[in-house]
């Protein structure tokens, strides 16, 4: 049997504009809309033909590229035996694929934490169940966030989410916010390092919480708050503090983990952290659906007393790919890739700064880079407008990449891992070209 699909452009934008609730069409980043047929690595190619280089990795789901030949015949070869299991029967691809996600994570300094895993269809639905499982074991509702976090458009993962466009009427509640330490623009101002920050952690706990919590959430770089990292201390810092008040660190690995940073499999470890929670998915599976909840057993084990269920988690289809990751990762040492080409790319990135004005700041860590549009440098103004002429002018160019952070006035760029240096120097000169137009006004 064979579907026909219409390739045209036009037809598809109709058909979407046709069908799609208001919800679904709401996110589309260009002015005009794209059709990609087909990919390939670190590179998409569009219904006409036409190559465009992939720093967005389809919103980081992308780790080690595109339709990458290794995980596709893991894939097919368990879809062709048996594309879905329920989890009410046993598997062993995804416990397989369990044993070797905790293999990756810390054992603590005496090798005695026992790490499980709980496979979901998103990370959203993840981040969900890291709230149950921390209040569920701690006994407290309150949970702390960062402002300008994201971590999924679920009820419940919106409730924690502080960018105001991803929040909806009706979360749940028992959530309080403390201040990003956003080393560029921060409450505190520029470079002001962690402690202010991790005071302000305990400010909140007295005053917004019951003084018991749950646990705080933190990505170890934020994703589309605009690759904003951590500073030295902080997490580390945050996770004292948050103990203390009888609540569990949650490390939110969605965007920055598998390698993406470059020095570390995992983000948080820049900091000497161990988590109590880790919640994982994109890049875990290389765009198969799939996301995950990594607990220390003891933190894990009262949820045996409720039911708790994903209907497509544990899939074995989307964990074949998953463990196809993990060892294209290793193999191919796409974790020092990242290093190595992030390095380079965010060195272009730091001339571009000295050549436009318009560049507020760059920053970023192994694959996870970001630029920061401002119309007047010294007040920091963010500049959504000029942010949005050089988005759309990088689309000529030939790069894909995404407006971020609460002003969208920031380029977020999180490439397929398999980035090489032979394409940083197109990327720079794509860029380049993109600032210039916008500089002369040719937007």
């Amino acid at each position: 049997m064979t579907l026909h699909t219409s390739w045209n452009l036009e037809e598809t934008a109709a058909r979407r504009d046709r069908y799609y609730s208001a919800s679904q069409r709401k996110f589309v980043p260009f002015r005009d809309p794209m059709v990609f047929r087909r990919g390939e690595m670190q590179y998409l190619w569009d219904e006409k033909g036409r190559r465009y280089t992939d720093l967005l990795g389809m919103n980081v789901c992308i780790s080690v590229g595109h339709s990458h030949p290794d995980v596709v015949k893991a894939a097919m070869d368990q879809a062709q035996e048996l594309t879905h299991c329920t989890t009410m029967f046993y598997h062993p691809v995804p416990a397989h694929f369990a044993e070797e996600l905790t293999a990756t994570m810390p054992k603590g300094p005496n090798g005695d934490i026992e790490w499980v895993v709980h496979f979901t269809n998103s990370g959203s639905e993840a981040i969900d169940l890291a709230m149950a499982m921390a209040r569920g074991y701690t006994g407290n509702l309150d949970l702390l966030a960062l402002r300008t976090a994201y971590h999924g458009p679920t009820s419940a993962a919106q409730s924690v989410t502080g960018i105001a466009g991803w929040r909806h009427p009706g979360m749940p509640g028992n959530v309080a916010f403390v201040a990003e330490p956003n080393q560029y623009r921060g409450i505190f101002g520029r470079n002001a390092g962690a402690a202010p920050y991790l005071d302000e952690i305990e400010r909140v706990i007295q005053t917004s919480t019951t003084g018991r919590v749950a646990g705080i959430l933190v990505e170890s770089v934020q994703g589309y708050g605009g690759i904003i990292e951590m500073p030295p201390g902080y997490m580390s810092g945050a996770a004292e503090r948050i103990r203390a008040a009888g609540g569990l660190y949650i490390a939110d690995e969605v965007q920055s983990g598998f390698g993406r940073t470059g020095e570390h499999m995992w983000g948080f470890e820049s900091d000497g952290v161990i988590p109590d929670i880790v919640v994982m998915a994109k890049g875990i599976s290389n765009g198969f659906p799939l996301g995950a909840v990594v607990a220390r057993r003891e933190i894990a084990e009262p949820m045996a007393e409720k039911f708790m269920f994903h209907t497509y988690g544990s899939n074995p289809t989307s964990c074949a790919a998953g463990r196809a990751v993990l060892q294209v990762l290793k193999r191919d040492r796409l974790q020092e890739n990242a290093k190595q080409v992030g390095g380079a790319l965010l060195k272009r990135l730091q001339e571009l700064a000295q050549k436009y004005p318009a560049i507020g700041d760059v920053r970023g860590r192994g694959l996870m880079l970001a630029i920061e549009m401002v119309s007047d440098r010294g007040r920091m103004t963010p500049d959504a407008d000029t942010t949005g002429v050089v988005f759309e002018a990088c689309r000529e160019a030939g790069l894909i990449l995404s407006k971020s952070g609460p002003h969208r006035s920031c380029l977020r760029m999180v490439p397929p891992l398999c980035l090489s240096l032979a394409d940083v120097d197109q990327v720079a000169e794509g860029l380049d070209r993109a600032f210039d137009k916008a500089r002369k006004g040719q937007g």
